[in-house]
């Protein structure tokens, strides 16, 4: 398997991020505790981030790209 191989735990793990009250508010809002804290442990504790990262190519606390618009 290579690096770059997103497999169907990868997207569940990622859909996991999704469903997550504090990255979602972070992902929202772009300001505030939530969105430090989203920042800060995204990608050195968070499995679930880590896998939104390799899925969708943007940072958990990111906007997503249809709220950017």
């Amino acid at each position: 398997m290579t690096m770059d191989t997103i497999t169907e735990r990868d997207r569940a793990m990622a859909r996991r991020c999704l469903e997550c009250p504090v990255c979602g508010h972070a992902r929202k809002t772009q300001k505030g505790l939530a969105f430090w804290f989203v920042q800060r442990i995204e990608g050195s504790v968070c499995p679930f981030c880590k896998a939104y990262e390799r899925v969708y190519g943007r940072k958990a606390h990111e906007p997503a790209r249809d709220d950017a618009a």
